[in-house]
């Protein structure tokens, strides 16, 4: 099942007060960045962010969950209506995060 635009939308909408947060499409679901980093992503009108251990910390009782079929599980982000929390969530995940890998030409 692919993902909403709508859900999209309000997934961007509380990221209202972050610059520099983008996403890519991508067989019907969205990959989030935020600073050129892949933060998480859009599965299935869940948004799941990649286990940084500020992203532990920030939801240790958050679950466990595969964004899809043999991919590496992900944290399901279930405070998604706090504005706040989701944009202390980025910030806080943005140190741990790999940097974009270069593109090739």
């Amino acid at each position: 099942m692919a993902s909403s635009k709508e859900y999209l939308n309000f997934v961007l909408e509380q990221f209202s007060e972050l610059e520099d947060v983008t996403y890519r499409a991508m067989m019907g679901e969205y990959i989030i960045y935020y600073g050129g980093k892949i933060v998480g992503g859009i599965y299935d009108d869940r948004f799941l962010v990649k286990p940084t251990k500020s992203a532990m910390t920030k939801m240790p009782d958050a679950s466990m969950e595969l964004p899809y079929e043999g991919a590496k599980e992900m944290i399901l982000v279930d405070d998604i209506e706090d504005k706040e929390f989701m944009r202390e969530l980025l910030e806080a995940m943005y140190d741990e995060l790999p940097a974009p890998k270069k593109k090739k030409k």
